[in-house]
């Protein structure tokens, strides 16, 4: 079956990286590929068609750091719904994090995850294996026997390597594997179990705080390594400007070291964290690492815009509503971030010329694949035919009906946004309708 979208918006720089100019469009879509894009009338009698007009065409996105919880807390969320929630974002492809039940340290759940995703089939579902078994930082995981299972990358994500030899030797193996390493960067010598980040917020409220060099301390380690390795040292969800300079003086001495933000710390700081009730902070601004410092929320912005930044990342962490309505001191870490997106950093960045929508789309889609090897983020034809409209102009408010995930654990309800997904199709097939 053939489709045929019509009058189509994009930009050219998209289709062949040539001129940033507005153009409109008709793609063609055959056996999962582009197989023609034209700002010529496009004929098919035999293909279904889909009128584009007055939305915005762009390739699928790509989240380099998502939470399913499948095996093992499908309560919160699990591969299906997490995939539906990955398309109404506009994701096609995510990269999913091993602090399953059972953890992703062996071939079997790591294959359980990768095949579980083939047979949903409505977005790529790529899993990454544990550092250390049970992620207890004691223990390097089988390696070999993780990429053989389809692990495209390694992390104990949700809990940083405390051992600074277990992490280089983790890091020696994985660069003999070519995996990325991807860092949690947490000392909990300095991080002491806080709730919050350490600041003024945290003593207002009597609340254990997450001092920033917790992350900052990892952060140059894992730069150190890197160095000394050769193995692709990536930072999830980095949030401090030490971190920040750390990864810059990397980068500039040639180590192979890459970064992500997630749109939480771009867009929040702890001086924003409200009440749920009086004296009690609403948890469902708690994640890890947490909102920071006003002055480390503006580097981060800062480091998205000079290039420092390869990548944007939801971090989407689900929660069941029970435990998210106990003490921010006692709810769990993570908030939900797939279907929100696209329209926070388009609205607060790309409307506000803060950031291109070329500039955007790369770092959703085209650099976040790059980090994994993945050839992604164009329109060309001969491209698997993973693609989204966007509506750019009409503005949509975000309410908990809103949200595909089963869970509604996000700080950004009741804002109203721009660009909320209007169609995504993966590998040529409607897997999310919202025309």
């Amino acid at each position: 079956m053939k489709t045929l979208l019509k009058n189509a918006k994009t930009n050219q720089f998209l289709i062949d990286g040539s001129v940033d100019k507005e153009i409109i469009v008709d793609v063609l879509i055959s056996n999962q590929k582009i197989e023609k894009i034209s700002e010529d009338k496009i004929e098919d009698s035999g293909a279904k068609i889909i009128d584009a007009k007055n939305y915005y065409l762009t390739p699928g996105l790509c989240d380099p750091q998502v939470h399913f919880r499948e095996p093992g807390m499908e309560y919160k969320e699990d591969i299906e719904s997490g995939s539906r929630a990955a398309v109404k974002g506009g994701f096609t492809t995510v990269i999913s994090m091993p602090n399953t039940s059972p953890t992703a340290d062996n071939f079997e759940t790591v294959s359980f995850m990768r095949n579980k995703s083939k047979e949903i089939g409505i977005c790529r579902v790529l899993p990454t294996g544990a550092v250390t078994m049970g992620l207890k930082g004691m223990e390097l995981a089988p390696f070999s026997d993780l990429k053989k299972a389809g692990a495209i990358a390694l992390t104990d994500d949700g809990k940083g390597v405390q051992s600074d030899e277990i992490f280089f030797k983790a890091m020696e193996m994985a660069a003999k594997l070519n995996l990325p390493i991807l860092d949690h960067s947490e000392d909990e010598s300095l991080s002491l179990g806080g709730a919050i980040h350490k600041g003024e917020i945290s003593k207002k409220y009597d609340l254990a705080g997450i001092d920033s060099d917790s992350e900052s301390a990892h952060v140059k380690r894992g730069c150190d390594f890197s160095e000394k390795t050769n193995c692709h040292y990536h930072v999830l969800h980095i949030s401090t400007k030490k971190s920040i300079d750390y990864v810059r003086e990397a980068k500039k001495r040639g180590i192979r070291v890459t970064a992500e933000v997630s749109p939480h710390h771009l867009l929040l700081c702890d001086e924003d964290i409200p009440e749920r009730e009086e004296g009690m902070l609403n948890p469902n601004w708690k994640m890890n690492p947490p909102l920071r410092s006003k002055e480390d929320r503006a580097e981060c912005v800062k480091a998205l815009l000079d290039g420092t930044i390869d990548a944007i990342a939801t971090d989407h962490a689900p929660h069941a509503p029970n435990e998210k309505e106990k003490h921010i001191s006692d709810a769990p870490f993570g908030i939900i971030g797939l279907e929100t997106a696209f329209p926070l950093i388009y609205t607060n960045f790309v409307k506000t010329k803060k950031l291109s929508f070329i500039k955007c789309i790369d770092l959703m889609s085209k650099n976040a694949g790059a980090l994994f090897g993945l050839e992604m983020g164009r329109l060309e034809p001969g491209a698997m035919a993973d693609l989204c409209l966007f509506d750019l102009e009409n503005e949509f408010k975000v309410n908990t009906e809103f949200f595909a995930s089963k869970s509604k654990n996000s700080p950004f309800i009741g804002q109203r946004l721009f660009g909320e997904t209007k169609l995504t199709l993966f590998e040529g097939n409607i897997v999310y309708n919202n025309l």
